[in-house]
């Protein structure tokens, strides 16, 4: 499995998601999107998933928190308590073994981040 992780702002767009994936430089197939519940039925991000033709993974709080991310944003610890929100989403939406093969991306606009990771299993 093949996660992209999101973190967002609410004036994020379809194209400020789409943006953030594409800064990550990843080239192959993504199969599931993640983020946090809260974030997971904005409209922009089942825009793209419509898109892309990628399901929705929502995640919760205590798992966002529970996760252990490479980079460290001090909003996001503030407002999240993680380090990265498209880090912790991607590797929260993974049961086990996940591995980051991007670390966060952030959008030309800034308002949306992104992440990628693998299970041990891809």
């Amino acid at each position: 499995m093949i996660v992209a992780g999101f973190g967002f702002t609410s004036r994020a767009t379809a194209d400020s998601l789409r943006a953030a994936l594409e800064a990550t430089g990843h080239k192959g197939e993504v199969t599931v999107f993640a983020a946090p519940r809260d974030k997971a039925t904005q409209p922009a991000l089942h825009d793209l998933a419509k898109e892309m033709h990628v399901t929705i993974m929502a995640i919760d709080t205590d798992t966002l928190e529970a996760a252990r991310t490479r980079t460290q944003s001090a909003l996001s610890r503030l407002l999240r308590r993680t380090g990265s929100v498209a880090e912790a989403a991607a590797l929260s939406a993974i049961e086990r073994k996940a591995t980051l093969i991007t670390s966060r991306h952030i959008s030309e606009d800034r308002q949306a981040t992104c992440a990628i990771a693998k299970g041990a299993d891809t």
